[in-house]
């Protein structure tokens, strides 16, 4: 009887688990131009975004999307 609630508990984690790093955003290596949809800004030294506000947008676009997909 206990090991089925284990198990029940144990499966509900790794759901949990499973949503959580499904919605982490992964980080994209450093491009020379900005990745702000059409800036094209040339990007800052090890970065892929030409100024803070264009980086912040695109990681508000990101999040939209991950969390419109459920």
């Amino acid at each position: 009887m206990y090991a089925d609630i284990a198990d029940q508990a144990d499966a509900e984690a790794q759901q949990h688990l499973n949503v959580v790093l499904a919605r982490i955003i992964r980080s994209e290596p450093a491009s020379a131009t900005c990745r702000n949809g059409d800036c094209g800004e040339p990007s800052v030294l090890g970065t892929s975004y030409c100024c803070c506000e264009c980086r912040e947008d695109a990681e508000k676009i990101a999040r939209a999307k991950i969390f419109n997909r459920h």
